[in-house]
């Protein structure tokens, strides 16, 4: 059996997907109010942060996905999310199961350095830091040998669905609506931007192959690493209509983050923004060269055509 922790979000979905075709029917969901996703799959309520909870929610599994998320607020991070892993860590132990770590690029430094594997952690603001402790424990478990475990970083979303993200919320949305677009700080950085349903498809490809174990995996993007301005030109392509944009200052979302809380929340994301923010996945590519990458066309295609 393979559990997904944290599984009715939009990674965690297309992960429940991924599996049952091209690996296991036998899936446990688990989450707070566990839903299934495929007709097959098994469902655990638990509040993980919890040890017991976690501990039964683990129980049986050979291979358990850790894609939990929590809302954009650095307070509830710093309580909830080190309480949960070490007890999802824990429990992996305990029950002799192998540990998938979905992660972000929240630790990584955000001034154009191109992130690699092995890239050092220099977290700006309070969830960087919550990021780079995550990681850390995984990592030590991983180093101690009383964990076998895999971690799957993936830099910012975009996609179908459920996806959350600040692209999809300053541009997919505003299409959506017949708003013009938004663009943070700058319109003329290159970006790497993951299709969702590509980084659920490569962490449990990553997750059955046991040799992938012990490592950072970057999950792979398209290569193209479009600047917004570009990333719009091919939307406005696709959507055959020029869409405009607005880029968004950094002074203004700081004025913003006085009168609102999520505003504050995304101050410290903003410097990726002002530079190259380049995720390199040659790793990934060698070893795994078969993996087809959705393309932006084709992910634009996708989100225009869904209902």
């Amino acid at each position: 059996m393979q559990t997904i922790l944290g599984a009715n979000g939009q990674i965690g979905e297309e992960l429940a997907r991924e599996l049952k075709r091209s690996f296991t029917p036998d899936i446990r969901i688990v989450s707070r109010k566990a839903q299934k996703v495929n007709d097959t799959d098994t469902v655990f309520a638990a509040d993980l942060s919890v040890r017991e909870k976690a501990i039964a929610a683990v129980k049986g599994s050979e291979v358990a996905y850790f894609t939990l998320g929590l809302p954009i607020g650095s307070d509830l991070w710093e309580r909830q999310f080190p309480v949960i892993l070490e007890n999802v860590i824990e429990a992996c132990m305990i029950n002799g199961t192998r540990l998938v770590f979905f992660d972000n690029t929240y630790m990584y430094p955000q001034d154009g350095r191109v992130l690699r594997e092995d890239t050092a952690f220099e977290p700006v603001g309070r969830k960087g830091k919550v990021r780079r402790a995550m990681a850390e424990m995984v990592l030590k478990a991983m180093r101690s040998g009383d964990l076998e475990a895999v971690i799957c970083r993936a830099p910012e979303f975009y996609g179908p669905g459920k996806t959350q993200s600040i692209t999809n919320t300053l541009i997919f949305n505003n299409i959506k609506e017949d708003k013009k677009l938004k663009v943070p700080v700058s319109a003329h950085k290159k970006r790497s931007l993951i299709w969702t349903p590509d980084a659920s498809r490569a962490t449990a490809l990553i997750g059955n192959t046991p040799d992938a174990f012990g490592q950072t995996w970057h999950l792979p993007v398209d290569e193209s690493r479009p600047t917004y301005r570009q990333f719009i030109a091919l939307a406005s392509e696709v959507y055959g209509r020029e869409l405009k944009y607005l880029v968004i200052p950094e002074l203004i979302f700081k004025i913003g983050s006085v009168f609102n809380k999520e505003a504050k929340e995304l101050l410290e994301l903003l410097p990726r923004y002002k530079h190259d923010n380049i995720f390199e996945d040659s790793k990934f590519r060698a070893r795994f060269p078969d993996f087809r990458v959705t393309s932006y066309r084709q992910g634009i295609e996708e989100i225009k055509n869904e209902k």
